[in-house]
C-alpha cells in the first residue's frame, strides 16, 4: 500500500503519455517501459540469494475454491489462485505497477486512444502448445457470451471494450466484441472510449486467455477440477477435485519466465478457525497463519508477527427487493439508521483486532492520490459515522413511514470464526440502539453466500470488495442501476449519470473526473445510504522468517508467489 501514490501517478503518466505520443507529441510514452529486471521479476539481490534446496511453501486459505474458470470467478480465492497459475497481457510487478507480461512490451495506441495493438511474447500453455492471440479473443468473447453467464465479463468490459455494453443488453451478438486476433502474435483491442486505467485492467483475472480447443473438448467439465484446466502462469494447480479442502500449486516448467520462479510447491489447506491455524503454524505444518481477536493480542510482541494493510472495504449491503417484494430496506431512513447504529471503532479494534480499521466511506484510504499527492479518501472526509441518537431518530422516522413499530431483519454473513464474532457484535449493537429491531443471523460458506447474493435472497449482507484496478471507479461502478454486482435493487438516475460522465465526457479531464467520483461516493454513502461502510481490512499474521518475497497486491489477486522463496529453513 505504501506504493499506492507512486503506482497511481505512474499509471496516470502512462495514459497521458500514450495519448500525447499518439497525437504527435513528444516521446515520453517510451519512459513507461520498465527495465528488464523489473519486468521479468528479478533483481540483482535476489539472483545472489542462496535459497534452500527445498522450495516448499505451506499456506492456509480460509475458504474453498468456488470456481477456477476466469470467465466465472468472482471471489478473492479464485482471483488469488488465477493470478498465480495464469498470466495475461499484463501482471502486477513487485512494486504493484501493471507491467507487460505476455504482451511483448507496451502496445501501440491509435491517435484517438481507442485502438490498442499488443504483440505477444513467445509463451506456452502447460500442455506445451503456444499461447496465441486467439486465446485472448476467445476468452474475452466467451466471458461476454450470455450462455456462459459470466458476471465479471459484462461488468469489466461494458463501457470499456467496444460493443460490450450493447452485447450485455442483448442488442448485439457477443462475437461483435471489439477484440480481434490479427494473427497468432497480434491482438487488437478497440475501446468504447478512452479509458484512463485500461492497461491496469489488463492485469485482472477476467482478461486472462483460454485455449478454445481445450475448453471445447472439456465441455461442462471445464475448470471443475485441476485436470480440467490449462495453465500459462508461474504455477499449475494440482490435486483439486473441485470441492476439496486442500490443493497444491506446482512450478510450471512451461512458464516463459520459469527461471525467476524459485518455489517448486505450495500446499494449501482450508482452515476457518484461528485456533486451528495457529496450532498448525506453531507445530511447523504451516508457514503463515492469520490472527485476530485474542490471538492478535497474544502474539502482539512475537518477532514473527507481521502486519499488512489492504484496500478491501467491507460494508452492509442493503437489499431493497427480495422475492419480488419491496423490503423495509427500500426505506432510506431505515438504511440510515442501521448505518449509524453500530460502533465501528470498537468493532475494528476489539472484535476484529487484526489490523483492520473503521471505514467511514466506500473508497478506501491509501488507494489513489491526485497529482498533488492528496488521498481521494480525504475529499469527502468521514461519513456514516456512529451516532446512536441520529440512528434512533432515523429509525423512528422509518418505522413511521412503514406504519410499524418493530422489524425483523436477517444478516447474511460468513461461517468463519471471525465472521461469526463480528456478526454477533453487529446484532447486539443494532438491537440495542434501534428499539423494536430483531436481528437473525444466517452464517453460511462463501459459495452459498455467493448464490444467495446472486439470487437476492437476503435482507442485509456483510459484503466486501477488493478493487479490480487502481481507480475509484472500481468501487463506484458496483451500484449502477441493474449492474451485474448491484444485486440489491438500488437505483438513482443522478448516480447513473455521474458514472456515465466519469468514464465518458470527463474521462480525460482528471480534476473534473475526480470531483464527479467524490460526488458519486457521497450519494451512495451519505445521501441514499445505499451501503453502510463497516471496516477497511487489515491483516495481522504470523509468518516464518525463512519465507521471503511474497508480494501482496492492492487490487486483483491478493498475492503473487512468482518471486517468493525459502531461505534459511534448512539451517534451523
Amino acid at each position: 500500500m505504501k506504493n499506492s501514490k507512486l503506482v497511481w501517478l505512474l499509471s496516470l503518466l502512462l495514459v497521458v503519455a500514450l495519448f500525447l505520443a499518439a497525437c504527435g507529441g513528444d516521446d515520453k510514452g517510451e519512459k513507461t517501459t520498465t527495465d528488464t529486471d523489473e519486468k521479468e521479476g528479478t533483481t540483482t539481490e535476489e539472483e545472489e540469494v542462496a535459497v534452500d534446496e527445498e522450495q516448499v511453501l505451506n499456506l492456509i486459505m480460509t475458504a474453498e475454491i468456488p470456481t477456477m474458470d476466469s470467465a466465472l470467478v468472482t471471489d478473492a480465492v479464485g482471483f488469488d489462485l488465477l493470478n498465480n497459475v495464469n498470466e495475461g497481457l499484463y501482471r502486477l510487478s513487485q512494486e504493484n505497477i501493471a507491467v507487460p507480461a505476455l504482451s511483448d512490451g507496451e502496445p501501440t495506441v491509435s491517435e484517438d486512444g481507442l485502438v490498442y495493438t499488443f504483440t505477444l511474447r513467445d509463451s506456452n500453455w502447460s500442455d506445451g502448445t503456444p499461447v496465441t492471440a486467439n486465446d485472448f479473443e476467445y476468452a474475452w468473447k466467451r466471458a461476454m457470451n450470455p450462455d456462459t453467464a459470466s458476471e465479471y465479463g459484462p461488468y469489466m468490459m461494458s463501457g470499456v471494450i467496444k460493443n460490450a455494453t450493447a452485447i450485455s443488453e442483448g442488442e448485439m451478438e457477443y462475437t461483435e466484441l471489439g477484440v480481434k486476433a490479427v494473427d497468432e502474435k497480434t491482438l487488437e483491442v478497440t475501446l468504447e472510449k478512452p479509458i484512463p486505467y485500461f492497461l491496469s485492467l489488463m492485469s485482472f483475472g477476467t482478461f486472462l486467455p483460454q485455449k478454445e480447443e481445450f475448453v471445447t473438448a472439456q465441455g461442462e467439465n471445464y475448470a471443475k477440477n485441476s485436470e480440467a484446466l490449462l495453465y500459462n502462469g508461474p504455477f499449475t494447480l494440482a490435486n483439486w477435485d473441485g470441492t476439496g479442502l486442500s490443493w497444491q500449486l506446482l512450478k510450471n516448467e512451461q512458464y516463459w519466465d520459469k527461471e525467476t520462479v524459485k518455489l517448486t510447491e505450495i500446499n494449501y489447506d482450508v482452515v476457518k478457525e484461528t485456533a486451528t491455524a495457529v496450532n498448525l503454524y506453531t507445530n511447523g505444518e504451516k508457514d503463515r497463519a492469520g490472527l485476530s481477536g485474542e490471538y492478535a493480542m497474544q502474539y502482539a510482541a512475537d518477532p514473527e508477527l507481521a502486519k499488512e494493510s489492504e484496500t478491501s472495504v467491507f460494508y452492509f449491503k442493503y437489499n431493497q427487493e427480495r422475492g419480488g417484494e419491496k423490503t423495509p430496506l427500500a426505506n432510506v431512513n431505515i438504511r440510515e439508521a442501521i448505518t449509524k447504529a453500530f460502533n465501528k471503532e470498537d468493532l475494528a479494534s476489539v472484535v476484529l483486532a487484526n489490523g483492520s480499521v473503521a471505514a467511514y466511506s466506500f473508497i478506501p484510504k491509501d488507494f489513489v492520490f491526485d497529482e498533488d499527492g492528496n488521498d481521494f479518501r480525504d475529499v469527502n472526509g468521514d461519513m456514516a459515522v456512529f451516532n446512536a441518537d441520529e440512528a434512533k431518530t432515523a429509525w423512528e422516522k422509518g418505522l413511521a413511514d412503514l406504519g410499524v413499530t418493530e422489524l425483523k431483519l436477517e444478516i447474511l454473513g460468513g461461517d468463519t470464526e471471525l465472521s461469526k464474532k463480528m456478526d454477533e457484535y453487529l446484532k447486539s449493537q443494532l438491537e440495542t440502539n434501534l428499539p423494536g429491531l430483531t436481528i437473525s443471523l444466517k452464517e453460511v460458506p462463501f459459495n452459498v453466500r455467493l448464490d444467495l447474493d446472486t439470487n437476492q435472497d437476503y435482507d442485509i449482507q456483510v459484503a466486501g470488495w477488493g478493487p479490480d484496478y487502481q481507480d475509484p471507479f472500481t468501487f463506484l461502478s458496483l451500484w449502477e442501476t441493474d449492474g451485474g454486482n448491484n444485486q440489491m435493487s438500488y437505483s438513482n438516475p443522478e448516480y447513473d449519470q455521474l458514472l456515465q460522465d466519469i468514464n465518458g465526457s470527463l474521462a480525460q479531464d482528471i480534476p473534473a473526473r475526480w470531483e464527479a467520483m467524490a460526488k458519486a461516493e457521497k450519494i451512495i454513502v451519505d445521501q441514499d445510504f445505499a451501503v453502510g461502510p463497516i471496516y477497511q481490512r487489515g491483516l495481522m499474521f504470523l509468518q516464518k522468517p525463512y519465507v521471503k518475497g511474497i508480494v501482496a497486491h492492492p487490487f486483483g489477486g491478493d498475492y503473487s508467489y512468482k518471486w517468493a522463496y525459502i531461505e534459511g529453513k534448512e539451517a534451523n
